[in-house]
């Protein structure tokens, strides 16, 4: 095949081309990613006149129901490879920002016909179906294909290309909401929604199919296009014992240790950050001290991902994951005793922490623990609990705070269910 002569006489690895591809994929999901989703939320309650709570609960719903069909996303991937599912999640992502963009248009047309349903439930309805696949394709399917993809071109290497696929993400998410905010300023909400819409589906997509490969095997070449030879005695394994199935997989202790401390990163990050202005200021401090907070936990976190991807290639990533828990567990002892001084340092600290190893965890645990033929599968299933977690989050957050009038019972609550995590997580074996 043409395609394989090109690739194998590529002057350098292809992997590397598939690793900087792959981390382009996952930042232009950053249009269906709650940091880039926040951005238009005050537009969309002034000019759709729909109410926070409601935008809210639609933003919920949406997610919760593209976290239920994820799994089968995966088995898409697993059937057709990372090629076509980006092609065909930037594509449709695309067009789920182009449909957000026109959500005014559509709802004036609609009421023409005189439907008997109230404008606040059709504004409503109409914002659940856009949330619904712009989290599916954007987090969901786009995230997910991309990673595994970059995770199938290294294999005793997949913590360092985790690590620099992290870094440039991590930058990338935080200066994506100063990028959409100037967009916004200049050509108003709708429009940007409607410009980032057709560059992804069109720009996106033809640089998917030039760049995007499946698998090292297809073309004749083998992962870190070379065969490498660890001598450490304390290096991990990197094959799985065999290519595992979902159904086998879920059977595994690790398998949910991993998944529920994932899980639990996404509601617990998700939730803190969708209400940090208010969490500060009950706890006494300002909007601008919950706001400058983000800058050095990125830093800590890209630290983490470095450090994180070179110790994943020579350790067991049971280790990671005390440490992530270990983070997580800074950061709520931080909330739960939140004012000026040590506990907003142990938040920075800790989210830190815990979000620089997360990319890693995320990333490298599944095709070393179960192999990669179903690696779209169980990858996906899993990203399905964690989207589920980021929806269950905030409004888990906002339920606790009325029942008690504070954040401090939130930050109990998660403290012990992390706690209880990370018993479990001394007992993994392998």
């Amino acid at each position: 095949m043409k395609n394989n002569s090109l690739i194998t006489k590529f002057p350098f690895f292809y992997g590397y081309v598939v690793l900087l591809s792959g981390t382009i994929g996952v930042m232009l999901s950053v249009p269906g990613q709650t940091v880039g989703i926040s951005v238009f939320t005050d537009f969309l309650i002034r000019d759709l006149n729909i109410s926070r709570e409601s935008l809210s609960l639609a933003y919920l719903i949406g997610t919760l129901l593209s976290s239920f069909i994820l799994t089968y996303a995966g088995k898409f991937y697993d059937r057709f490879g990372s090629r076509v599912t980006s092609m065909l999640a930037g594509f449709f992502l695309g067009l789920a920002l182009i449909y957000l963009s026109s959500l005014t248009s559509i709802n004036n047309y609609i009421i023409q016909f005189n439907f008997p349903v109230s404008n606040n439930i059709l504004i409503f309805t109409l914002l659940v179906i856009g949330f619904l696949f712009v989290r599916f394709f954007g987090q969901g399917v786009l995230t997910m294909a991309s990673k595994n993809m970059v995770m199938k071109w290294f294999e005793k290497r997949r913590g360092m290309a985790s690590a620099v696929m992290g870094i440039a993400i991590s930058f990338g998410f935080s200066y994506s909401p100063k990028i959409f905010d100037d967009l916004i300023n200049n050509f108003g909400w709708q429009s940007t929604w409607l410009y980032i819409g057709i560059f992804i589906s069109i720009i996106f997509v033809i640089f998917a199919f030039i760049t995007f490969r499946d698998n090292p095997e297809q073309f004749g070449l083998i992962p870190d296009g070379r065969e490498i030879i660890i001598k450490r005695k304390t290096a991990p394994k990197f094959h799985a014992d065999k290519n595992y199935t979902l159904s086998e997989a879920r059977v595994t202790y690790n398998f949910w240790i991993f998944n529920l401390t994932l899980a639990l990163q996404g509601l617990y990050i998700t939730a803190l950050t969708f209400n940090i202005v208010d969490i500060f200021t009950k706890a006494g401090l300002g909007r601008e001290d919950a706001i400058l907070i983000f800058l050095p936990v990125s830093v800590i976190a890209v630290i983490f991902q470095i450090g994180g991807g070179y110790l994943a290639d020579i350790i067991r990533l049971k280790y990671l994951l005390i440490a992530q828990l270990f983070g997580n567990l800074i950061s709520m002892i931080g909330l739960i005793f939140l004012s000026e001084g040590i506990p907003l340092y142990l938040i920075i600290l800790g989210n830190g922490i815990a979000g620089g190893l997360f990319g890693v965890i995320s990333s490298v645990s599944w095709p070393r623990f179960y192999g990669t033929k179903h690696l779209g599968e169980i990858s996906g299933y899993s990203m399905s609990w964690i989207v589920a977690g980021s929806a269950i989050g905030p409004y888990l957050f906002s339920l606790l705070f009325h029942l008690q009038g504070d954040y401090v019972f939130a930050g109990i609550v998660m403290f012990v269910i992390c706690s209880i995590l990370l018993l479990l997580s001394l007992k993994i074996k392998k």
